[in-house]
């Protein structure tokens, strides 16, 4: 099974607001970097697209170590809640949990790689998270600001 790291990051101006994310892939001397967004958004739907898009860019079950600045999706998966929100048709005890459908699509996908999820502290000058921080922050940036309420 290929070992491979993978760096995410997601940033939105405002929340909700412009919205992009960041994922850099690492396999020996070969990096990839991906990048993506939507025009209204939030941040933890930015966090967990990176990590959704750089596993969907893996093209076989490979051993991953994740490396995210977002406690809520390293917890998510280290403290084991969303194990307990699949169990509950993805609630959060009696609250709707937000991004459900997200939710939903990583947890397939963790469950096709072997995933170890790693807390890194954003903006802290680590190489990789503040490259993902720069691709998230450059496609947020790509989309016109929303005209201001006069």
């Amino acid at each position: 099974m290929k070992e491979v790291c993978l760096y995410t990051d997601g940033a939105c101006r405002g929340n909700p607001g412009r919205g992009g994310w960041g994922a850099i892939l690492t396999y020996g001397r070969f990096e990839k970097e991906l990048s993506g967004g939507e025009p209204v958004t939030t941040n933890n739907r930015m966090e967990l697209l990176a990590a959704i898009n750089g596993l969907k860019a893996l093209k076989e079950p490979c051993k991953v170590k994740l490396y995210s600045d977002s406690k809520y999706l390293v917890d998510a998966f280290n403290e084991g809640w969303v194990y307990g929100w699949k169990k509950s048709g993805w609630k959060r005890g009696r609250d709707e949990l937000k991004n459900p459908d997200l939710w939903e699509e990583l947890y397939e996908l963790v469950a096709i790689h072997k995933v170890e999820f790693i807390w890194v502290k954003g903006h802290a000058g680590h190489e990789y998270n503040e490259r993902c921080d720069t691709l998230a922050t450059t496609f947020a940036d790509s989309f016109p600001e929303p005209l201001s309420e006069a």
